[in-house]
């Protein structure tokens, strides 16, 4: 993956600080504020796309003053100011945009210094569906909405319920491997990407023993042979059958394979409300997946 890909930077967030056991399902967890946070937030800066995405499906769009540089969800962000990223967020536009509450993820660089200068700041990570909920609610709490995030982790609770049932029967338990980061490392079974793989009724070929987003060479995809292949597709990536060993995985051979691009894979690889959307996603790939195979009869 290219450095400098906004994709490349969320998921090298994503695979830092793995997991080694599948959690939970989040219908089961409670959910529970992690961080405290104002009574009631006006001005918000969000520097995570996640949380932006949380914060307006939970209809407090308005409440942004300003964005990280990678936050494109919904539309109605996109004229916000933006603040920078991960690695670089400019610390004096913060403070110019007089925020009463600051999003994060944690290892933001800048997370000390915003405390040090007073500012209010929630850190909040997700590796799992109940992280989402979690989050989902301690956001709603921050904006004086207690009780709204659990009503919006239902709703996409039901959404993925409803959305397994569109699975078709011939897939149902096929062995998928997602892949991340240029092909270094895969979503495994302990993700929040497993965990909508596991939702839909398909199996994930990197147990959960092995963490959440662990780095795995391309060897480990010859030796799992998984049904699905589904990868990023960044541009002037050579095909598939180019890696080593690979024209001879039969998903490989027989087309079983989803290369998705940009704003798409975003939805993928992005813990935050549109999960319904990522799931919808994955349907697609296997409904392209079976119109090759018919056409190639």
């Amino acid at each position: 993956m290219l450095a400098h890909s906004p994709t490349a930077l969320l998921i090298a967030l994503l695979f830092q600080g793995t997991q080694a056991a599948l959690p939970a399902r989040a219908a089961d967890a409670p959910a529970r504020p992690s961080t405290a946070a104002p009574a009631q937030a006006w001005r918000i800066v969000s520097l995570q796309p996640s949380l932006t995405e949380t914060l307006c499906a939970l209809d407090a769009c308005d409440r942004l003053v300003a964005i990280d540089r990678y936050s494109d969800w919904p539309a109605s962000v996109q004229p916000l100011p933006r603040v920078g990223g991960l690695a670089d967020a400019d610390i004096e536009r913060i403070l110019a945009a007089r925020p009463d509450l600051v999003l994060l993820r944690p290892r933001n660089r800048v997370a000390d210094r915003l405390k040090e200068l007073g500012l209010n700041v929630l850190t909040l990570d997700a590796k799992s569906h109940a992280d989402m909920r979690r989050n989902m609610e301690t956001v709603a709490q921050a904006i004086g909405r207690p009780g709204a995030g659990e009503a919006l982790w239902a709703r996409t609770d039901a959404r993925l319920d409803a959305l397994r049932q569109r699975l078709p029967p011939h897939w149902q338990g096929k062995r998928v491997y997602f892949e991340l980061h240029g092909g270094t490392v895969a979503a495994g079974e302990a993700s929040f990407i497993g965990e909508t793989l596991a939702r839909l009724g398909l199996r994930n070929v990197v147990p959960a023993s092995l963490g959440a987003f662990p780095k795995l060479g391309p060897e480990y995809v010859l030796r799992a042979d998984p049904d699905l292949l589904i990868v990023h597709d960044m541009p002037g990536a050579p095909p598939l059958d180019a890696r080593p060993g690979w024209h001879a995985l039969r998903a490989v051979r027989e087309g079983r394979t989803c290369r998705i691009p940009e704003p798409r894979f975003d939805v993928l690889v992005r813990p935050g409300p549109r999960l319904d959307e990522a799931a919808q996603e994955i349907l697609a790939c296997l409904a392209a997946v079976d119109r090759r195979a018919m056409a190639a009869r």
